[in-house]
């Protein structure tokens, strides 16, 4: 048998064909969980993972047909794809088996089983399993790269003088593997200048994966950044690789870095300075191949002043520096950027007439835009939903003015959360709940549409 342990879930009516199996399979280095009661299955496959399942095909008296195995067959491989089920009767023949293995079934045995036979079937099993698992690591790494990369990617829009110096330094920068810092209010586009970085650099083919250091705690960051083997901790109930694993090959984007603690700084730079982890629960070093792109919007230079942030770490990261500017800074763009979010939310609210008079252009030209292009975009399409007509009149835009902020009122409010909710609802609905494909078509981050499933409660 292989190395790793296998985990058998072994369901048959009689005790005693349960008790010798186990018997036997435990002294072959399997783990066996025996259950007499076919209707328990579904609540042992929630409560645990199982790599295989013997599976008897009769649990009624005077009941030989097979029926009942083939119910609870197809009830498994609803529950779990992937499943690996054997079969096991007495009454077995050739038309069963052929049955069994058309309905999903990996293989047949019949009782009494010949001690060798089974242990051959159990091990060919436990490899289909693990080759199944491999395949679906594999999926889900592709779908988390082309959801990276494909899915609501965005290119920075503006013509400004600051943008054109910015994207001529990331046309320098993104070709090499050197570490880059990305400064600059919330809202201003930090990640998606890492994700242009990342697209024109060497390892673009490969993942770009995100991390948000100001949401780890200290008792998460080393399984989040790190990973964990089985059994390392309470709920650590199977291997896991760390973001830092995951990402070797590609780009590493390690958003709100200023607000990890000085602590966890420390665990950070030496993974970085010595280019491997090691997983909770191991002591085998992993090499990992990654480029760091970090970002943040406290002043982190002031931090290591203050000693709230290391130098040394801040040297590990920033070997290109690159400074956003606010959109206040930018005002000539915002003409572009308002086009571009009402191309993009027309379609979406199904108003596809919609036009811009200058007079309004001109009041979002005078605001100062505290939330930066993260406002703009939001302050557009709020407006999108609330217009009457195909004209975005000054009017439907809340802004704050000199005196502080300007809010709509509540009824304004319930309006827009009623309406943003049931767009939202519709669109989970169509896609299946699929974030990915949701997201996408309502023109959001994935992060976003979280929040705003979070929000409404849906």
């Amino acid at each position: 048998m292989n190395d790793k342990p296998g985990k058998i879930l072994f369901v048959d009516d009689d005790q005693y064909v349960l008790h010798a199996g186990a018997l036997f399979l435990k002294r072959h280095n399997l783990s066996v969980r025996t259950e007499s009661n076919a209707a328990l299955i579904p609540a042992l496959m929630k409560e645990e993972h199982f790599d295989v399942i013997l599976l008897d095909m009769n649990f009624s008296p005077d009941v030989n047909n097979g029926q009942e195995g083939f119910f609870w067959l197809e009830r498994i491989l609803e529950l779990d794809p992937l499943a690996v089920v054997i079969l096991i009767t007495a009454f077995g023949d050739v038309e069963l088996a052929v049955r069994a293995l058309k309905a999903g079934a990996t293989d047949f045995i019949l009782k009494p089983w010949h001690n060798g036979k089974l242990l051959a079937t159990l091990s060919a099993a436990l490899a289909i399993r693990r080759s199944r698992d491999e395949v679906g690591l594999l999926k889900s790494r592709q779908q988390q790269l082309g959801a990276d990369l494909d899915q609501h990617f965005r290119r920075f829009i503006g013509n400004s003088p600051q943008l054109q110096q910015i994207f001529a330094t990331i046309q320098k920068v993104a070709k090499t593997d050197a570490n880059v810092l990305i400064l600059g209010e919330n809202g201003t586009g930090k990640e998606l200048i890492a994700r242009e970085l990342h697209r024109q650099s060497l390892r673009s083919e490969n993942v770009f994966i995100t991390v948000d250091m100001g949401m780890l705690s200290a008792g998460l960051f080393e399984s989040e950044l790190f990973g964990h083997t089985k059994g390392s901790f309470t709920d650590a109930r199977e291997d896991r690789a760390g973001r830092f694993e995951t990402a070797s090959g590609g780009t590493l984007f390690l958003d709100e870095i200023g607000n990890l603690p000085l602590v966890l700084q420390s665990k950070l730079l030496t993974a970085l300075q010595n280019r491997e982890i090691t997983r909770i629960g191991s002591n085998k070093p992993i090499r990992t191949d990654i480029r760091i792109v970090a970002a943040t919007n406290m002043p982190i230079h002031e931090m290591v002043k203050e000693k709230r942030f290391r130098l040394d770490l801040l040297y590990r990261i920033n070997t290109v520096e690159i400074q956003l500017p606010p959109l206040r800074e930018r005002i000539d763009d915002i003409p572009l950027l308002v086009n571009h979010f009402i191309s993009q939310f027309s379609k979406h609210y199904h108003k596809p007439n919609l036009v811009v008079p200058h007079s309004t252009l001109k009041k979002l030209e005078q605001y100062h835009w505290p939330g930066n292009i993260r406002e703009l975009e939001h302050v557009v399409e709020r407006a999108i939903i609330m217009t009457d007509d195909d004209v975005l009149r000054p009017d439907i835009f809340f802004l704050a003015d000199s005196d502080g902020l300007k809010e709509p009122s509540p009824e304004d409010v319930f309006k827009l959360n009623d309406v943003e909710k049931s767009v939202i609802q519709k669109v989970l609905i169509k896609h299946k709940n699929n974030i990915t494909r949701a997201a996408k078509e309502l023109g959001l981050t994935r992060t976003s549409l979280y929040r705003r499933i979070e929000k409404y409660g849906l």
